[in-house]
């Protein structure tokens, strides 16, 4: 069986078991009344969002594992073609796929964690600050480990070649997984936003590993996308179901897993572009309230809700943003290419 065929079944499975678990878990969800609250601090039209079933990230965990294992174990008993007999590298990039699949479902358990405290104990906040960070360095340091014993530490950096970072691997992956990490949950604000733009990242990586010879990684890809993309049937505006912090902490792990996976961290850059912009811009706006004492740049952080109260639609914001990241994901492609 070709990589391009298993690339194609990984991401119909990941869309199809995605979906259809949609029919399932929104009843089953809203029948616990675990329902999304919206604070007062948010646009007041979001009040209108007000119970629609959170936690729904679990529909794309279940969908890409499920799809991804499937495939690898078919994989293996049919002709291995995702790492060949006598691939000298095959052990490290072993480990750096499944160390990056067990990444996320960890970042997933701790989005889970905060979702429970905030829908069954009715703590609005959910896990602390300090809790969370805690975990999530726990986590971003199990990771790095892993990452280092297997050869990562030798990072490829597009137009320049492969760099050995030497000991400061361990700053630099630690300081971009707990940066990444947080970006990617701050896109999670819109009906439809961060499956969207995380889409158009998961595309971009399937090209890029397939290009860099990354075969497994190509293939979880391909999952991803395939797994975003089911979740949209259900999450487009006006949205059914919402990811919770349990779907945006897996995505922000699995895009993570992806980048270090083909060796090349750096290219989040562009092909992440909007996760970028979302955490800058709530960055920005937090310190020049402080510093102002009370004065904001944006109407609100993150800025896609900027967008939202100066007038733009909800679909409007997601078709600009994830256009932009499209854009973003093409440049990383192409210094991949080129570079």
């Amino acid at each position: 069986m070709s990589t391009t065929l298993l690339g194609i079944i990984a991401a119909l499975g990941a869309f199809t078991v995605t979906t259809v678990l949609g029919f399932f878990m929104i009843p089953w969800l809203r029948k616990l009344k675990f329902g999304q609250t919206i604070l007062d601090i948010g646009p007041k039209w979001h009040k209108k969002k007000q119970g629609i079933p959170t936690m729904g990230g679990i529909m794309f965990i279940i969908g890409v594992t499920v799809s991804f294992v499937a495939v690898y174990v078919t994989d293996y008993l049919t002709g291995k073609k995702i790492f060949p007999d006598g691939m000298a590298t095959a052990d490290y990039n072993k480990m750096r796929l499944w160390g990056g699949l067990i990444m996320a479902l960890l970042f997933a358990f701790i989005g889970f964690m905060d979702d429970y405290i905030k829908v069954v104990k009715k703590r609005n906040l959910g896990l602390t600050i300090k809790q969370k960070t805690f975990m999530q360095l726990l986590v971003a340091v199990a990771y790095t480990t892993v990452l280092y014993y297997s050869g990562s530490a030798v990072t490829f950096i597009p137009f320049i070649g492969n760099v050995n970072l030497g000991w400061f691997f361990w700053i630099f992956a630690i300081c971009v997984i707990y940066g990444a990490i947080n970006a990617i949950n701050f896109t999670d604000g819109l009906d439809g936003l961060c499956s969207s733009v995380t889409l158009t990242v998961a595309v971009s990586f399937i090209v890029m590993a397939a290009i860099l010879k990354f075969t497994g990684m190509s293939i979880l890809a391909a999952a991803l996308a395939g797994g975003c993309a089911g979740f949209l049937v259900w999450n487009h505006y006006p949205a059914k179901v919402f990811m919770g912090d349990t779907g945006s902490l897996f995505l922000g792990g699995m895009v993570i897993a992806l980048a270090f996976g083909i060796n090349c961290p750096l290219i989040l850059i562009p092909v992440g572009i909007i996760y970028i912009i979302e955490a800058l811009s709530d960055v920005i706006q937090i310190t020049y309230f402080k510093a102002t004492h009370g004065k904001r740049i944006f109407k609100m952080a993150p800025i896609h809700h900027h967008f939202e109260m100066s007038g733009w639609s909800e679909v409007k914001i997601v078709s600009v943003f994830t256009t932009i990241n499209l854009i973003g994901a093409v440049i990383g492609i192409l210094c991949v290419w080129f570079g």
